[in-house]
């Protein structure tokens, strides 16, 4: 324990401008200790109210009781996923059990159970806006989905589940980010580099350099990664880093097999405490799909669809490596798909990947994407400096609306370092209320960075990831819902990654790349010349891009439908089974890409059985673009009927009813189909 005082830890009451300058591991306990006795202080009064029940003395008040609590603990989980600082890191995991203690107790306190249904019994209740009835009833479900009305030994079976989801699947998060951490490759002869890029030749020797050693370093991070794997000639360089990514956390003192096969097991048992066929019908309930049959057969019929498209597209690939090397080239491996891939891609489309990049200079791209919204949204993004951060790299932005109201703030950490997790990805850190004041979110990347004068430049597949994660956090800030828990991004995880996903569709726009897309050096927009090769390898491969999330969403399906770790023994090969029928190659016997699935392990819920997710909100933005194409590019009409229907309105109606509101009607798989050249 740390002997801060109270009225001196930044973490116990944050302000909106969150004081990350001063926020060190030694408050993260003495905080969360507090916060959490303020919580079940408030909740214990909501339960021990006398008298009628209102809707301020029950529903708003259990909205508020966790407020500040959520607010400092994603701070802190926030904080430790980025740092890799060993002691904040032993406060988070001292922390986090008995935060998961506290959320598990909640729906299975009698007394606050009673208190709901008292008010559920009211004249107020039935007479509530559409907002605070859905919340009314989503409370009430959500009680009885995690055990309010079980016997007391189930209910504590069911808290002593949740606390040890919470501690495993962190386990399993920082050992993914330590895998990658610890594994490097150095090369030292030049001459092995043969088709890298330029640009990833430079930042191995800047990364060589940053770490201290002679040659060229290469990590695990994307980054480094990718244009290995893409355009390395040296094909056993490409197998060590294609084996090394897929066997992250599969032996040694961070192995992820147990950790899954008891995550897999604890969450099983849940749902089966609960009443539930599996934790697929469990998570799947509150989501449009409703039930992890419908999810299946929504995979199944894609995967029907697409798989002769997958067949001929590899076959393609196959004919294309004996045209060059001969017709006794072997079959291409795993570590080969990428590098023929991108060669094939050359070849038909006279496309190098590598030539747009001086033209996504990050900061530009940036300043494209806040132009866009403004067009669309009426919103103006600009920066911001007096807000302070967590690293030096960080910069902050504020979001005003049209009338000069702020209305969010978000910061943006863009570049990997070490201890800092993989990937991108936004994250709310402070829901408010329309009138208390702007949201304020974070938005994280890996991407290239700066190199001695150039700034940091992008390729087309990091714009796109930069475009998705700013949908999430559009999402988030724009907001207007009146109850907390329904705002923002808190909706059902098969409608989230449409605002996010819809995004990505301006990547493929001349008219919008013109907003950013400027060559660092001369100021020259993309050539027509080189847009349109850029247009015409859209749909190259389609067919396994689609196969590969399939792959990833029936495994993920099946493991929390199918699996049972005493029938079906080591985790990985079970899966690897299944993600075979989805790969156009044979899957090295070691490959263990589930161990380092932090999607479906990193988190006590996450994208568990919701995987399937980012193909269903495909249909919805495939289909929701449409609107735009027909309708004006830039329509600033089209762009405030999808703010309001959508993005403004978090989960305050069923995500069906908000979409049919934005389109008139349901969505349309075709739009889907036709955009991915999966069509005749």
């Amino acid at each position: 324990m740390s002997d801060t005082k109270p009225t001196d830890n930044p973490l116990l009451d944050p302000p909106t401008r969150i004081p990350f300058d001063r926020i060190e591991a030694a408050h993260v306990e003495p905080a969360i200790d507090t916060l959490l006795a303020r919580a079940r202080a408030a909740v214990r009064s909501i339960a021990d109210a006398q008298g009628a029940r209102t809707y301020a003395d029950t529903l708003g008040a259990l909205d508020d009781a966790t407020e500040r609590l959520e607010v400092a603990m994603g701070i802190v989980d926030h904080l430790e996923s980025l740092s890799g600082d060993p002691a904040l890191r032993a406060a988070y995991n001292a922390a986090q059990p008995k935060v998961s203690a506290f959320y598990a107790e909640l729906p299975l306190d009698d007394g606050l159970w009673r208190a709901v249904q008292a008010f559920a019994a009211t004249d107020e209740a039935k007479a509530l806006d559409p907002t605070r009835a859905r919340f009314l009833q989503k409370t009430v479900d959500d009680f009885r989905r995690h055990g309010a009305d079980l016997p007391p030994a189930q209910k504590a079976r069911v808290k002593a589940i949740d606390v040890e989801l919470s501690e495993v699947t962190t386990r399993f998060a920082q050992n993914v980010v330590d895998e990658i951490d610890n594994w490097q490759l150095i090369i030292d002869d030049e001459a092995r580099l043969a088709g890298l890029p330029p640009s990833a030749v430079e930042a191995a020797r800047a990364s060589a350099e940053a770490a201290g050693v002679d040659g060229w370093r290469f990590t695990l991070h994307a980054p480094s990664m990718m244009p290995v794997l893409q355009h390395l000639e040296d094909a056993s360089i490409r197998e060590a880093v294609y084996r090394a990514y897929n066997t992250r956390a599969t032996g040694g003192e961070r192995d992820n097999r147990p950790l899954i096969a008891r995550i897999l097991t604890l969450r099983a048992e849940k749902a089966k405490l609960l009443g539930y066929a599996h934790i697929g019908d469990l998570l799947l309930e509150r989501r449009m799909a409703k039930d992890a049959a419908t999810a299946r057969r929504f995979v199944a019929e894609l995967e029907t669809h697409t798989r002769p498209f997958f067949e001929a597209e590899h076959a393609d690939l196959e004919a294309f490596r004996r045209q060059l090397e001969g017709d006794d080239a072997p079959p291409i491996a795993a570590w080969d798909l990428g590098f023929y891939a991108e060669k094939l891609r050359r070849a038909r489309f006279d496309f190098d990947e590598e030539a747009l990049r001086p033209y996504f200079a990050a900061e530009k791209v940036l300043d494209g994407m806040f132009a866009l919204v403004n067009r669309l949204y009426g919103v103006d993004v600009h920066p911001i400096t007096d807000w302070p951060t967590w690293h030096d790299d960080v910069r902050v932005y504020a979001v005003d609306d049209a009338d000069g109201t702020r209305i969010g703030v978000f910061y943006a950490d863009l570049f990997p370092r070490a201890g800092k997790r993989g990937g991108a990805w936004m994250r709310p850190l402070i829901t408010t209320l329309p009138s208390e004041g702007p949201q304020v979110g974070v938005m994280c990347a890996n991407v290239t960075p700066p190199l001695g004068d150039k700034p940091a430049l992008m390729t087309h597949r990091e714009v796109e990831t930069f475009f998705h994660e700013f949908g999430h956090l559009l999402h988030h800030l724009l907001t207007r819902v009146e109850v907390r828990g329904l705002a923002g991004t808190n909706v059902a995880w098969d409608f989230v990654e449409l605002p996010s996903q819809i995004m990505e569709n301006w990547c493929w726009e001349k008219a919008s790349l013109d907003l950013f897309a400027r060559h660092w050096q001369t100021g020259e927009t993309i050539p027509d010349a080189l847009f349109d090769r850029l247009l015409r390898t859209r749909t190259y491969r389609a067919a396994a891009q689609q196969m590969r999330q399939l792959g990833f969403a029936t495994a993920d399906l099946a493991l929390h439908c199918d699996y049972d770790a005493d029938r079906d023994g080591d985790v990985l090969p079970w899966a690897r089974t299944i993600m075979q029928r989805f790969s156009p190659v044979p899957l090295p016997d070691d490959y263990g890409m589930i161990a380092g699935f932090t999607h479906l392990f990193a988190n006590p819920v996450g994208y568990a059985a919701g995987y399937y997710s980012y193909k269903w909100a495909e249909v919805l933005d495939a289909d929701a673009f449409t609107r735009f194409r027909d309708e004006g590019l830039f329509s600033r009409e089209v762009g405030m009927a999808f703010r309001q229907h959508i993005l403004e309105r978090g989960d305050s109606r069923d995500p069906a009813e908000l979409y049919a509101a934005f389109m008139g009607r349901g969505p349309d798989q075709a739009a889907l189909l036709e955009r991915a050249g999966l069509t005749g």
